[in-house]
């Protein structure tokens, strides 16, 4: 019999034409686009491993029989596996995995294992019979633990997977010490169940009996992070098993979850937090694994939505990541060695939930890879009441993670140990190869999808088998117990790189953003100053370079990009770190930003905010992928990790947003108020009806508004305005350069939803000056008329917001003296909060005024009518109401058909100025 050990060095030095043809196919269709180094831009380390040797490979030649054998069971012997723990599916028997179907018939014929199986380096350790190689082929693939890594693209990987899986096939894993404390957790975990179900019994609380290996494969995990050097750990999971976690791996205080259950607020009362349900609640521990560094572990909050956590890890853990490698002076810090992002996903939500296509999606991309997130699907084999045949359409929930190539481990949950030693193989490839791994932890779910749920309404079968299995007693249920009559709970807010902020308690609209001018024509040149020997496009330096250098030093005509530029590069000189995401936000949709420019020559990038001074901050350039809901809590994660990031997301059109409205709802709109996390996130929407038909036209502006939690009635100026996030609708340059400028320097954070211009990038009336920039200027919630020579006059007075200020304009032009001097257009540019004061100071201006509109070129059921139409009738004149110019309702934001829509369009204009 052979000796389980490591490969002979002679294996190791010959160039591998397989190992060519495997990168070849593993980045064939993957152009590299912009591969340079830039700011953000991390890939992982490249781990070789050796290929063949020649001996080996003449010695599979001639045992070709042999290696069909072993490649069979390498790729069909999860199929032959014991996975149910509760015998439901019965193992299939493959036709593949006899070795008589590859002529190998005698049981005693002795055969030279080198390059067909991981053996030891001797050389008698090589050999062995065909009863031997078949019974440790069945033992390796075919027992508690199965695997699938065969899909791998890159050969090295598979090869590295099958050794390291065949020479670690008689590890049992764990130490007796190791053993306690797998019973103790598996103990303790159930205690824990038993007790909240007696003394809890209408509680749902999500429990983990039946899953509770999954306690022993995330203990295992925190242990290898821990002797491996990594020191933080970002951690999303659903809520199933997630109050098991919490209390018995990460610290979380039994005393404030029966705070908790007994109705009370998880927050102290003084907070302004409208609090969460129990399966909700999150906890950051430091746990010490016997590790150099304690580890720091990170449970994010997640909602109830399903898998929407997923992306919020990644940015959350990106964004720690590159503040790590920012800090640390060591040029060797590669991408993966200090953080670990770890995801919890339910069996039914991993295969149905688009969530996780499009964050798996992100794993391997240079400006948002972890370098490798560890997947623990707890597979409770049924997903509600749904069962597999119904819920998904492939062999395991987990295939969805071929997506992305990453390796698969099934395991038995019955089977603590094999758990973690499919753990400690998970942990070994993801250390290696820093891309994701996924491990199916196969288990059951002891009761409906809840407590209170009758599960054999529609499972009678398997709850048959479910309620007859035995569990380990436990016996130190009162250990659990503890009083929570005097407990005060306490807030972990505003700590850390938090600490200099505040909670706010009132709106701060108008802030000094001003820069000094000579500092914004600074910037503003080095943003688009590059070395002679970069070739850029000529149309950008024709069109793009030397119109800003102009305007730039004329202090006039300062264009939207220039003024976006201007807000970036100040902000950066102030040492502040930029974060711009979405789909081709280096250029911008409209080909208006070039915050990168490419080498015509070399495609090489440069970023040139990035080369503005020495201690300045860093912008990040970040093309993301075709995903919205992904990227959109990516983005949201960054925001909540750090205050000194201004994290924007720019949608390619404004309403590519509805896609991630799960985010918006439950972490951008409300993530504050539930768990007093604070988020400076940015959303740059692009809105206007242009003609271009339905879609790419609205922002859906009035779904944000929705959102929003301000009062309706403005008529008591005493009342305060703390909104949950602000909504504006800027028509200058200006204001998006005091707005930009304006998350940063406050001394809280608020998510800013902004409804950007499309037509106004290069309408020559939307152009501001380098004065409407400097010291004493501010963004204006509401812009006063400008138009009406004579306020005394006036008779009307038009609300409007956003673009469509423009068309009003110019339509007010074209009409005699006696009709222009009765109307005054104000714009409203900060929707949310409501510029209550701001919009009285207007109406004081015209004390004649009879008439109020609202105009807009949304339709009546969309735009901002129904949010500023309650506000501001409580503040116009008594027994005055609002009136309303614009498209009627439509079930579409705006007609397909162009004659109808200029019509739409001339009419609008028309009644605005109708007496």
């Amino acid at each position: 019999m052979w000796k389980i050990g490591l490969y002979s060095k002679a294996h190791s030095r010959v160039p591998a034409l397989n190992n060519r043809l495997s990168a070849f196919a593993a980045s064939r269709f993957r152009r590299g686009y912009h591969e340079d180094v830039v700011y953000g831009y991390r890939v992982p380390k490249k781990f070789e491993y050796p290929d063949y040797s020649p001996e080996q490979l003449k010695n599979r030649q001639r045992q070709a029989a042999l290696v069909c054998l072993v490649e069979a069971f390498r790729s069909t012997g999860h199929r032959a596996t014991d996975l149910d723990p509760l015998k439901l599916q019965k193992t299939p028997t493959i036709p593949e995995l006899d070795p008589a179907r590859y002529g190998l018939t005698s049981s005693d014929e002795q055969f030279n294992l080198d390059g067909i199986l991981a053996v030891g380096p001797n050389q008698e350790s090589k050999t062995a019979t065909m009863a031997q190689i078949h019974q440790m082929l069945v033992d390796t693939y075919c027992g508690h633990v199965a695997f699938e890594f065969e899909h791998i693209p890159d050969t090295a990987e598979k090869r590295w997977f099958a050794d390291y899986v065949e020479l670690t096939s008689k590890d049992n894993g764990l130490d007796t010490n190791k053993q306690r404390r797998a019973l103790e957790l598996l103990a303790r975990s159930e205690t824990f169940d038993n007790f909240m179900q007696k003394k809890f019994g209408q509680v749902k609380r999500y429990g983990l009996e039946g899953a509770e290996s999954a306690i022993v494969a995330l203990d295992e995990l925190f242990s290898l992070c821990s002797q491996s050097g990594i020191t933080e750990a970002v951690l999303g999971m659903p809520h199933r098993g997630r109050l098991n976690i919490l209390i018995d791996l990460l610290k979380y205080p039994p005393r404030a979850l029966f705070h908790k259950l007994q109705g009370n607020a998880e927050f102290p009362e003084t907070l302004p937090a409208s609090g969460d349900v129990i399966s909700h609640i999150s906890s950051s521990p430091k746990l010490n694994y016997g590790g150099k560094d304690d580890l720091n572990v990170t449970m994010l909050h997640n909602p109830s939505h399903l898998e929407a956590v997923n992306p919020v890890v990644s940015g959350y853990g990106r964004a720690k990541q590159m503040y790590l490698y920012d800090k640390n002076t060591d040029p060797s810090c590669a991408l993966g060695d200090r953080l670990i992002g770890i995801q919890i996903h339910g069996d039914a939500a991993f295969t149905g939930q688009g969530v996780i296509m499009e964050t798996l999606g992100l794993s391997n991309l240079p400006h948002f890879s972890l370098g490798g997130t560890v997947h623990i699907i707890i597979n409770n084999q049924i997903g509600y009441t749904t069962p597999a045949t119904n819920a998904r359409s492939t062999l395991y929930t987990s295939d969805v993670g071929k997506l992305v190539n990453a390796p698969i481990i099934h395991v038995n949950g019955d089977y603590p140990e094999e758990v973690a030693r499919a753990m400690r193989i998970a942990f070994g490839y993801r250390k290696l190869f820093r891309k994701d791994v996924i491990i199916d932890l196969i288990t059951f779910r002891r009761w409906g999808h809840n407590e209170l749920d009758e599960p054999s309404f529609t499972q009678p079968q398997m709850y048959n088998i479910i309620r007859g299995r035995k569990s380990v007693p436990h016996k130190y249920e009162q250990k659990l117990v503890a009083t929570s009559k005097d407990y005060t709970p306490q807030a972990d807010h505003l700590k850390g790189k938090w600490s200099g902020l505040v909670m706010s308690t009132q709106a701060v609209s108008q802030l000094d953003t001003g820069v000094a001018k000579q500092v914004l024509r600074e910037v503003g040149e080095k943003s688009v100053l590059v070395d002679q020997a970069f070739k850029v496009h000529p149309r950008l330096a024709k069109h793009h370079i030397q119109p800003r250098l102009k305007h730039l030093a004329e202090g006039t005509s300062i264009d939207w990009a220039t003024a976006e530029s201007l807000a970036f590069g100040s902000l950066l000189k102030e040492g502040y770190n930029i974060r711009l995401c979405g789909q081709d936000v280096g250029r911008g949709t409209f080909s208006q930003r070039h915050a990168m420019f490419v080498c015509q020559e070399t495609e090489k990038v440069y970023v040139p905010l990035n080369n503005i001074g020495a201690k300045q901050g860093k912008l990040e350039v970040a093309n993301s992928n075709l995903s919205e809901l992904a990227v959109l809590g990516f983005e949201y994660g960054v925001s909540i990790q750090s205050p000194n990031i201004l994290p924007i997301w720019e949608a390619q059109f404004g309403d590519f947003n509805n896609t991630a409205q799960v985010i918006i709802d439950t972490y951008v709109s409300s993530g504050e108020a539930k768990w007093l996390r604070q988020s400076g996130l940015v959303m740059l929407l692009p809105h206007g009806y242009d003609g271009a038909g339905p879609e790419h036209s609205s922002s859906r502006i009035e779904r944000f508004l929705q959102l929003c939690n301000i009062p309706m009635d403005m008529s008591d100026a005493s009342v305060v305005q703390n909104p949950n996030m602000h909504v504006a609708i800027p028509t200058t340059p200006a204001q998006i350069f005091h707005l930009l400028r304006r998350q940063m320097k406050r001394n809280y954070r608020k998510p800013l939803v902004v409804a950007g211009p499309k037509t106004l990038l290069r309408l020559a009336a939307a152009k501001s000056t380098l004065d409407d920039m400097a010291p004493g200027t501010s963004f204006k919630p509401v812009i006063p008329d400008t138009l009406s020579k004579a306020c005394d006059k006036v008779e009307r007075i038009i609300f409007v917001a956003g673009k469509h200020y423009y068309d009003l304009a110019a339509a007010y032009g074209q009409h005699a003296a006696e009709v222009r001097d009765r109307i005054a257009i104000v714009r409203i540019e900060e929707i949310c909060p409501f510029p209550r004061k701001e919009i009285q100071d207007e109406l004081a201006r015209f004390p004649n005024a009879q008439e109020y509109v609202w105009c807009q070129e949304e339709t009546m059921n969309a735009g901002v009518i129904s949010f500023v139409q309650p506000r501001l009738e409580s503040i116009i004149p008594t027994n005055s109401r609002l009136r309303y110019i614009g498209r009627p309702p439509l079930a579409a934001p705006v007609t397909g058909i162009s004659k109808v829509f200029k019509a739409e369009h001339a009419e609008i204009l028309s009644k605005a100025f109708l007496f």
